[in-house]
């Protein structure tokens, strides 16, 4: 058995369900200085190009929430070879982050109950998104808020990486 780590416990502590983390939402927008964030995806190979696309949607407010897509949710959006990481890995490395707030697993297809339900200040995806075609983008702009894009880093993703390893076996 390994020894109890304090900073994996705050790690941990970041990856909740919806429920959980609408009370930790509540809390914040008692602040009036809170702006929350959120964006989803799933986060299989983490690369320079999410680091750079959630640091990035980081600076828009004060809390970043991603939402990431379970394992079966994988499955049946990109095919039964994925994900390469387990729900949970993905969500520890996010949750390990120092700019991400709550890492949030969802089951569904798309994280609509979760973006309904938060209602985020701003909800943001990549620039290979168009606003109008973003998930929830009708709900949040409904409640007052901003659904916005981030450019990506042209030729990062993590098919690509993929494929580059199959390439080298």
């Amino acid at each position: 058995m390994s020894p109890r780590s304090p900073a994996l416990e705050q790690i941990k502590a970041k990856v909740c369900a919806l429920e959980a983390a609408l009370t930790t939402i509540e809390r914040w927008r008692q602040s009036k200085a809170s702006k929350i964030i959120f964006t989803n995806g799933v986060f299989d190979l983490v690369h320079r190009g999410h680091l750079t696309y959630l640091a990035s949607a980081a600076d828009l407010g004060t809390h970043l929430i991603i939402g990431v897509n379970s394992d079966s949710s994988v499955k049946r959006l990109k095919g039964l070879q994925r994900p390469i990481f387990d729900e949970e890995t993905r969500c520890l490395k996010l949750a390990g982050l120092a700019f991400v707030d709550l890492v949030i697993p969802f089951t569904g297809d798309t994280p609509l109950d979760c973006i309904e339900r938060i209602l985020p200040d701003v909800l943001v995806k990549g620039g290979d998104y168009l606003p109008d075609d973003i998930v929830g983008a009708e709900a949040v702009r409904a409640a007052g808020g901003q659904v916005l894009t981030i450019p990506l880093e042209k030729g990062l993703s993590s098919t690509s990486i993929i494929e580059r390893i199959k390439g080298l076996t």
